[in-house]
């Protein structure tokens, strides 16, 4: 019977077989993709098969940036524990995928994971994490990945040995010293405070109105008296404070000494000192994990699990 490429992907991303082994499994079994697993298993092909159905919701962030400034790769691979990610090979091979990103021209990561390997150009991106999941004796995963190329300049910034890290890309025509701590500053706030959007002019009209509808609700319970001016200063007033929390550039700047600064102002401040053009276009944030299901696990079962 014709064995489709689809059921041969499917079997590799089941079992991190080489495409061949996996269209010749299949072949064997008649298609049958169960049969086909353990066709490969019983072959010593399937390094990964047993470790597919685990939690990986731990691992790293890593970041990349090129000599010039001018681009960056951020990804973030996943483990099972805490203890592997904390492994000198694994932050190794994080940062080897890290680069390839920076090298590659894909947009998504199945067309990254096709890739050939740099380490070993015989082996997919896909077939390597394959083998450093059975190096390792983890399921690993590759979550994500995100690259910015630009005319002015990006910084990176990674927090608490990888459990965060933020792009922040700038367009400036200035490379100073100056302008690269401030929007080293910049990524450091998208660490700490979380926002959701670079300003208020991406934030989506129907997010607004349905804060609106939300708020008036509220505003009406609080205040059943009040007439609709004050019910509307009141909704207003409440969507412009939390836009000033989710918004990076309207949130307050976490070094100002004022504490009332912006980080648009602190910006401002910046530019016009280095009379140079400096604004903040985007970042991009991953903390890792995050919308993963996560594994309760002590430390000494982490400890007691390696060492099975």
């Amino acid at each position: 019977m014709a064995i489709s490429a689809k059921e041969v992907k499917e079997l590799r991303e089941m079992t991190g077989a080489g495409m061949m082994d996996c269209k010749k499994a299949l072949t064997e079994t008649d298609g049958d993709m169960d049969k086909a697993v353990e066709w490969l298993r019983e072959n010593g092909l399937a390094k990964a098969a047993k470790k597919q159905s685990r939690i990986a919701a731990e691992g790293v962030v890593t970041t990349v940036v090129s000599e010039d400034g001018k681009k960056a790769a951020m990804v973030e691979v996943n483990s099972e524990t805490d203890f592997v990610a904390k492994n000198e090979k694994f932050q190794t091979y994080v940062t080897s995928v890290a680069n390839q990103v920076l090298a590659s021209d894909v947009a998504d990561i199945d067309s990254f994971m096709e890739c050939p390997s740099e380490a070993d150009a015989s082996v997919t991106i896909a077939e390597e994490l394959a083998n450093m999941t059975a190096t390792i004796g983890e399921k690993l995963s590759i979550r994500r990945f995100e690259k910015v190329v630009t005319d002015g300049m990006v910084v990176s910034y990674i927090h608490a040995g990888g459990k965060i890290g933020v792009l922040v890309e700038a367009d400036t025509d200035s490379s100073s010293d100056a302008v690269k701590e401030a929007l080293k500053n910049v990524a450091m706030q998208a660490a700490a405070m979380k926002p959701q959007y670079t300003s208020k002019d991406e934030v989506d009209q129907d997010y607004i109105e349905k804060e609106k509808e939300i708020l008036t609700q509220e505003a009406k319970n609080e205040k059943p008296d009040a007439n609709d001016k004050i019910i509307n200063g009141m909704v207003m007033g409440r969507i412009n404070k939390e836009l000033k929390e989710i918004c990076l550039l309207d949130q307050v700047y976490v070094k100002a000494e004022d504490g009332k600064q912006t980080v648009a102002k602190y910006i401002e401040e910046v530019a016009k000192a280095e009379g140079c053009k400096l604004a903040v276009k985007k970042f991009i944030r991953f903390e890792t994990g995050e919308g993963l299901e996560k594994k309760e696990e002590d430390f000494a079962a982490e400890v007691a699990a390696q060492m099975k």
